[in-house]
Order: C-alpha cells, then structure tokens, then sequence
C-alpha cells in the first residue's frame, strides 16, 4: 500500500497577511470556503439588485485556460466576470489587480485575496515580471486570467485606450482569448460612490480568438491590444 506523505505549507511561518501578499498562495481549506460561500451571495445579489444577465456563456464552456479581457469602469467588473464562471472553476480564476491600490492595506488585500483570489499586478514598474506570472498561470491547463487592458476604471464609462502588455501576453501563445463587454456596471457603481446603485448589469462575450501565430515583438503587441480593444467595443450594445 503506498503511503501518504504530508508536508507543511512553505508559509507557516509568516503572519495571514503575508500569505495572502504572496503569489502563487498556498492551497487554503479555510479560504475557499469562505470564497465560495461569499462568491453564491454576490451571485445571488447580483441577479436580484442588478438583474444581471450573462450573454455568451456557451464560450466559457473550455477546460483549458483562458483570458477574459473586458472594459473597466467599476469594482462590479471583477465579481461579474467572476460570477459568469462556473463555481468549480472560482479557485482557478484570477484576476490581476493593481498590486500598488488593492495590496497596500489590510482590508483591500483580505478582499482582493480571499474574496477574488486576485493576482498582485505592477503597473509602473516590475510590468515584466507581472506579465511572467500570467503567462506561468496560463501554461497550466484550466487556469483563468482575467485582465483590463484600459489599466484603471474609467471615469465616464468610455472605453480607454487598452495598454500592449495583453499583447505581450497572448503574442505566440497557445491559448483562447476572449473579449467581453460589461454593460451598466458604470451606471450601477461608479468610480467615486460607496455602494452599487439598483441598474442593470449584463456580461456580453465574444466568440474566442488565438494569437498563437503572432511573433513575440512590439509592433505585434500594440496589434494585438488594438485587435481586442476594437473586439471589446464591437459587443458594446
């Protein structure tokens, strides 16, 4: 009979907020189901408050890893995106958040970590060594990243430019990339109010799309961004 041999997580020594700063984190017992249990009500809040709705969801039907690339003008966009998946897969979805706004106080990194299991971001510097951890994330089947291009919400609503990092990424890699749009996020919760207003929130995503033929260069990443900000525009209602 083979024998089990059980070892200690590599983090035990560290206090919880130094676990939860850490990336990849350790398997937790205890913080998946507190994810899960906080993730069915933010489902069921969703759909009573801000009736929403999902519109493709047959694409998100993939066992192997993919992007979610959406608009962002709201904190609703990473718990919509979320709460498209199926629930098996909430533990494997992560999305990238601006290590230098959601890692920096305690509260923000309890949320970030435990209820949306983000990835820590950089955004000025150390973008490289970000964009390593994604593609590490995305080269295990079943994974899933989800990314906004734009960098921050937007103010108005308007979808911003999107940065050639998720170029960067995708460029001659194996694996689907799909471009969504969230419509009424802005008008429910926008950027400066404390709590969601009752509006209509609907996901809209788009068929996949592969950039795995694209040679790994600057010229390609700028194309690509461009590719999926105008894919991102065309599911805007």
């Amino acid at each position: 009979m083979k024998r089990w041999q059980y070892e200690p997580a590599a983090d035990l020594d560290q206090t919880i907020i130094e676990r939860l700063r850490n990336f990849p984190r350790q398997p937790d017992m205890l913080v998946y189901a507190v994810r899960s249990f906080i993730a069915l009500i933010i489902r069921v809040l969703l759909r009573t408050w801000c009736r929403f709705e999902i519109i493709g969801e047959e694409h998100l039907r993939s066992n192997r890893s993919f992007v979610l690339v959406a608009n962002h003008s709201s904190h609703l966009d990473t718990v919509c995106l979320l709460a498209g998946l199926p629930l098996r897969r909430l533990h494997r979805a992560f999305p990238a958040a601006a290590a230098d706004y959601f890692f920096k106080s305690v509260p923000r990194t309890w949320i970030a970590t435990v209820i949306v299991n983000a990835l820590p971001f950089a955004r000025q510097t150390n973008v490289r060594n970000s964009l390593a951890i994604c593609g590490e994330l995305l080269a295990n089947a079943g994974n899933v990243l989800i990314i906004f291009p734009e960098g921050t919400r937007s103010m108005t609503g308007d979808l911003q430019e999107f940065k050639p990092g998720i170029g960067a990424l995708v460029a001659g890699r194996d694996v689907a990339v799909l471009p969504c749009y969230l419509d009424g996020a802005h008008r429910a919760w926008p950027k400066g109010k404390r709590i969601p207003r009752p509006r209509k929130v609907r996901l809209i995503i788009g068929g996949p799309r592969s950039y795995a033929a694209m040679p790994s260069d600057k010229n390609s990443a700028q194309a690509i961004a461009n590719e999926l900000h105008e894919a991102v525009r065309a599911l805007k209602p």
